[in-house]
């Protein structure tokens, strides 16, 4: 059933900025951000999603998604691989074995202009290859037109078709206007049935930011205490940075708390942020930094 919308919370930017200066300024140890960056790491859904994409690309991706870094000691396989449909089996040939999850976009990503019918063909398609996990995108014009039935139902008829694929929901906030709508988005998708909540597809700016990103995790927290049900986070796009990541997984903490900091119930959308946190990770190693070109360009 459709959540009721009149009654949520309502958004102060000023506020929720003086909130994220404050996760943004918090100290963290030598120990601890070391642990955070190997944490980070451990939740990238390393992605190419090019029209470009290759057979050769996805292949190396796959590489890249089982090892990091051959050199580095001790650190994690990234959480997801994320592909076009037509590229999942390559995906899942790949990473056999490896225990990395395969993603795929579906439902005319990132545009998500088409039928409904269509969106269930893609998403069908994309699961009977193999896919694991499903990023789905809203229709962002049906939801800017208060059509928030038809977006509540399109979700609903996406998570059906998923079947034991988790589904997780694009709002592409940069496109919502106000921090109010992306309240509103993430309830709708939350109560259609989404195991995750994603920002962004990555295709159009702002992508994720730490204000979109923390009141979608509000809403997470709210919908928890509400039902006892966890939902996962994923913000996408623009988090390039060891220094950014580290910042949203202090927000991560301190709004939802320790039973989310892991990659089943978090993900960070963002394939250049691998070679940075490689980069700190040889730092911390050796104490030199290593050029980026010792690094493969995803």
């Amino acid at each position: 059933m459709i959540p009721n919308l009149d009654n949520l919370p309502v958004y102060d930017t000023a506020g929720v900025n003086e909130r994220i200066a404050r996760f943004c300024s918090r100290s963290i140890k030598s120990n601890s951000k070391l642990e955070g960056l190997k944490l980070a790491l451990s939740m990238v859904d390393l992605t190419t999603l090019e029209g470009k994409d290759t057979t050769g690309k996805v292949q190396q991706i796959c590489y890249k998604a089982m090892h990091p870094h051959d050199t580095l000691k001790n650190i994690p396989k990234v959480a997801a691989v994320c592909v076009y449909p037509a590229q999942v089996a390559i995906a899942i040939k790949a990473l056999k074995g490896s225990g990395i999850q395969v993603a795929s976009v579906a439902t005319a990503f990132p545009s998500g202009q088409s039928s409904l019918e269509v969106k269930l063909l893609d998403t069908k398609f994309a699961v009977d290859q193999g896919a694991n996990e499903i990023d789905m995108v809203i229709s962002r014009g049906q939801f800017l037109a208060g059509n928030y039935q038809y977006v509540f139902d399109e979700i609903v008829a996406v998570k059906k078709v998923c079947g034991q694929a988790h589904l997780k929901v694009i709002l592409e906030t940069g496109e919502l206007d106000t921090l109010d709508n992306v309240r509103k988005a993430s309830e709708l998708a939350i109560y259609a049935g989404a195991d995750f909540i994603k920002t962004s597809t990555g295709k159009i700016q702002p992508a994720a930011t730490m204000q979109v990103t923390y009141v979608m995790l509000d809403a997470i927290k709210d919908y928890y205490i509400k039902t006892g049900k966890m939902i996962g986070m994923k913000p996408a796009g623009g988090i390039s940075t060891s220094k950014i990541a580290l910042q949203y997984l202090v927000m991560l903490n301190e709004v939802l708390g320790e039973k989310w900091m892991n990659k089943n119930y978090f993900r960070f959308g963002a394939s250049s942020l691998v070679n940075d946190i490689l980069m700190q990770l040889v730092k911390a190693e050796t104490g030199n930094y290593q050029s980026g070109n010792y690094f493969s360009k995803d």
